[in-house]
C-alpha cells in the first residue's frame, strides 16, 4: 500500500522544482528558441520518438517482467530533468538551449507522457485504466508539470528583481525536501529495490548510454553546432526520473512502477559523468560540417 505521506508530499515536492524551474525562465526564453528551432525539434523528435522506440526494444529483448518494463517505458516517456543544465555546463554545452528543451519538453510531456505509459500499459498488462484514459489522472500529471512552471514564470514577470533573489535558495530548499521524500518512499521498498536492481540496473545504464549517444549523434548528423548536439545529449541522456518517480507512486500507486526510475536516478551518473568529462576535453570526437541551428 502507498504511504499517504509519500501521496501527498512527493508530488508537492516536484511541484516545487517545477516551479522554480518556472522562476528560472522568461517569454523571451521561448523567443530565442523560436529564432532557431532547428536544434530544439531534433531534440525533441530524439526525446519523444525515438527513446520510447528504443526503450521498447530494450525491454522485449531483455524478457523484463510486464510491471518492470511499464516503468522502463514511463522512464523513457519522461522529460529531460534539471541536473541535465548541470552536465551540459560541466560538458560546454549550449546551457540556453537546455533551458529551453526542459521547459517546453516538461509542458509537451503533459500530453505525451500519459499516452505512452497507457500504451504500455495495455500492451504488458493489458490494462485499459492507464493514465491516458483517465482525465483525472492526466490532470495529475498536467498539475505537477504545467501549472507551477507557468505560476513561476507569472511570479517572476511580476517581481524579477525578488525572483532573482529567491530563485537559488528556492533551488536548494526544493532539491532537500526532493531528496528527503524520495529517500522516504524507496526505504519503504528497498526489499524490491534490492531485489530487481542487477536487471533493471543494467536496462537503465544501456538506456542512458543510447541516450546518450543519441541526443548527441542525430543533431550532429542534421548539422547542429557541437555546442548544441552536447546540450541535446545531456537533455535526452538525463531523464527526469523524479516525475517518473511521481507518477508511478501518485498516480498510479505503484512503488513497482517505479524501480527503474529509481535505480536509474542513482546509476545515471556515472555514464553522464563519463560524458560530460569527455565532452569537456577540446576537440574530442569526429568533425562533423555544421548548420546554422
Amino acid at each position: 500500500m502507498v504511504s499517504s505521506v509519500v501521496t501527498v508530499f512527493l508530488p508537492l515536492a516536484l511541484a516545487v522544482v517545477m516551479f522554480g524551474l518556472g522562476l528560472s525562465l522568461t517569454v523571451a526564453d521561448f523567443l530565442a528558441v523560436a529564432r532557431s528551432p532547428r536544434a530544439v525539434v531534433i531534440a525533441l523528435l530524439c526525446q519523444l520518438v525515438l527513446l520510447p522506440a528504443v526503450c521498447l526494444g530494450l525491454v522485449l529483448v531483455s524478457g523484463l517482467e510486464p510491471v518492470l518494463a511499464v516503468g522502463m517505458m514511463l522512464l523513457a516517456a519522461s522529460p529531460g530533468g534539471t541536473m541535465a543544465n548541470l552536465f551540459s555546463h560541466l560538458a560546454g554545452g549550449d546551457v540556453a538551449l537546455n533551458v529551453s528543451l526542459t521547459a517546453i519538453n516538461s509542458l509537451i510531456s503533459a500530453a505525451t507522457l500519459p499516452v505512452v505509459v497507457n500504451l504500455a500499459l495495455d500492451g504488458f498488462l493489458g490494462d485499459g485504466s492507464g493514465i491516458g484514459l483517465q482525465p483525472g489522472k492526466v490532470a495529475q500529471v498536467v498539475a505537477i508539470v504545467l501549472v507551477p512552471v507557468a505560476i513561476g514564470m507569472a511570479v517572476r514577470g511580476r517581481f524579477p528583481a525578488r525572483c532573482a533573489a529567491l530563485h537559488g535558495p528556492v533551488k536548494v530548499a526544493s532539491a532537500v525536501f526532493l531528496v528527503g521524500v524520495i529517500v522516504v518512499a524507496l526505504v519503504q521498498e528497498h526489499r524490491t529495490l534490492a531485489e530487481h536492481a542487477a536487471t533493471v540496473g543494467v536496462l537503465t545504464v544501456v538506456l542512458c548510454v543510447l541516450s546518450l549517444a543519441v541526443g548527441y549523434w542525430v543533431p550532429r548528423l542534421a548539422g547542429i553546432t557541437r555546442e548544441r548536439a552536447i546540450a541535446s545529449a545531456m537533455e535526452i541522456g538525463i531523464h527526469n526520473s523524479t516525475l517518473a518517480i511521481t507518477v508511478a507512486i501518485s498516480v498510479l500507486g505503484s512503488y513497482e512502477l517505479a524501480v527503474p526510475a529509481a535505480i536509474y536516478g542513482v546509476v545515471m551518473f556515472v555514464p553522464a559523468g563519463i560524458c560530460a568529462f569527455a565532452f569537456s576535453r577540446r576537440g574530442l570526437g569526429p568533425t562533423v560540417p555544421a548548420r546554422t541551428a
